[in-house]
């Protein structure tokens, strides 16, 4: 029985056939960390201001600036690793 991908012309067919489809095996897009960084700092905001005061104000304060701080430094962390 015969094998074709075994055969030249099959051959490189399969090659021109990989290169009109793009590079399957190119890197995986890098995640961004900003808005893991950005939940997991409002969470511990609000469980700061939570302990602390328990006051509705300050505990939506608190989850607000946890989140911003959050978020600021998960966009230093994919700038300071998108370089590299």
């Amino acid at each position: 029985m015969a094998r074709s991908h075994h055969r030249k012309k099959h051959k490189e067919h399969l090659r021109n056939y990989q290169n009109s489809q793009g590079n399957l095996t190119s890197k995986a897009k890098k995640t961004k960390v900003t808005g893991i960084f950005a939940i997991l700092g409002a969470a511990l905001g609000f469980a700061i201001f939570f302990f602390a005061s328990g006051n509705t104000t300050w505990l939506a304060f608190g989850t607000i600036i946890g989140g911003l701080v959050g978020f600021l430094v998960g966009r230093a962390f994919d700038r300071q690793y998108e370089k590299k």
